[in-house]
């Protein structure tokens, strides 16, 4: 089969064998995958944990028909048409756990739209629902919302019945299209007033919930921009993985500050994300109501040029693989 493959010089097209389902798997025949920031890290030979290194298949979502199961699956059988989420999506062929395969809404949703959402989906849900426990009436800030997992925190803190929804981009451009997504109020995080701008935003008092995918450009601003007895989800680290941290603040405001990753996440608790995800979501998924805009579609065999579309940082929502 064709694949996008980590080697020595960067990610290249490779001919590979499929893999075959081990027990809990199921084997997919890709149709489309999208592209996530944690690719980059992977194709830098940056991303720490199971994924990553030469001979590495690229991609972490999917969305293609089931063509065999591997011993103990549920709830799936071949033909159906799933959107997935694992490790080597970058190809024709893939497997995942059965849990992160979802079947795709009995409507017209098309491949591509549906490869751009397993991660958001279940990124978002568990930060916002799960870690943030959001209720109805409280505030919430994403930061780095015109990213694609961004725009699906903002529509599912909007549909939570959030009170203000607050979204930041450094690009003007993106951050007036974010009302589109639920934000009541777009900021730029590159400004170094705009925690006092949420807090003017909110009599004062600060957000209730952060999700960062920033962190350590804004970890300090986060504290002086939350609420007291506040939530701050760690998701990304688009501004740095380390730097300075105010403990004074942190303790002040009394914070619950929450790191999430999927990486040591054991089996049974990705499952357990997208089932709680699902019952919560899946009727506006199938409405269609959490869509995301697709900025770009590449064919597979141009993975290296739609890494460099990612890269150049130039993009609004999704981009897409078509296999």
């Amino acid at each position: 089969m064709k694949a996008a493959v980590l080697g020595d010089n960067g990610v290249e097209i490779r001919e590979i064998d499929p893999p075959s389902p081990g027990s809990g798997q199921v084997l997919v025949r890709n149709r489309a995958c999208g592209l996530n920031r944690a690719d980059l890290l992977v194709a830098a030979g940056a991303f720490h944990g199971a994924a990553g290194g030469a001979g590495t298949v690229m991609g972490l979502e999917w969305a293609g028909e089931v063509v065999e199961l591997g011993e103990g699956v549920e709830g799936l059988a071949p033909g159906d048409r799933v959107m997935c989420s694992g490790g080597g999506g970058y190809a024709e062929y893939a497997v995942t756990d059965f849990g992160r395969a979802i079947r795709i809404p009995d409507s017209n949703m098309s491949w591509v739209e549906a490869a751009s959402l397993p991660i958001a989906l279940a990124t978002m849900h568990d930060a916002v629902a799960t870690n943030g426990r959001l209720q109805a009436g409280e505030s919430v800030l994403i930061q780095g919302a015109s990213s694609g997992v961004g725009l699906m925190g903002l529509k599912i803190a909007k549909r939570m019945g959030a009170s203000l929804v607050i979204g930041t981009s450094t690009n003007a451009e993106r951050r007036g299209r974010l009302a589109e997504f639920g934000c009541d109020l777009a900021l730029d995080s590159s400004d170094p007033g705009w925690a006092d701008q949420v807090l003017a935003a909110t009599d004062g008092k600060g957000v209730n919930l952060i999700v960062d995918q920033i962190s350590a450009s804004v970890a300090n601003d986060n504290m002086k921009a939350a609420a007291v007895r506040g939530r701050i989800v760690n998701v990304g680290r688009l501004g740095g993985g380390t730097g300075e941290f105010n403990f004074d603040l942190h303790a002040l405001k009394r914070l619950d500050y929450i790191g999430v990753t999927f990486r040591t996440r054991s089996v049974e608790e990705v499952r357990e994300i997208g089932r709680r995800m699902w019952a919560d979501l899946g009727e506006a998924v199938a409405a269609r109501e959490m869509a995301l805009p697709i900025d770009r579609t590449f064919p597979l065999s141009e993975a290296p040029a739609a890494l460099a579309h990612m890269k150049a940082n130039a993009h609004f929502g999704k981009i897409i693989l078509e296999a």
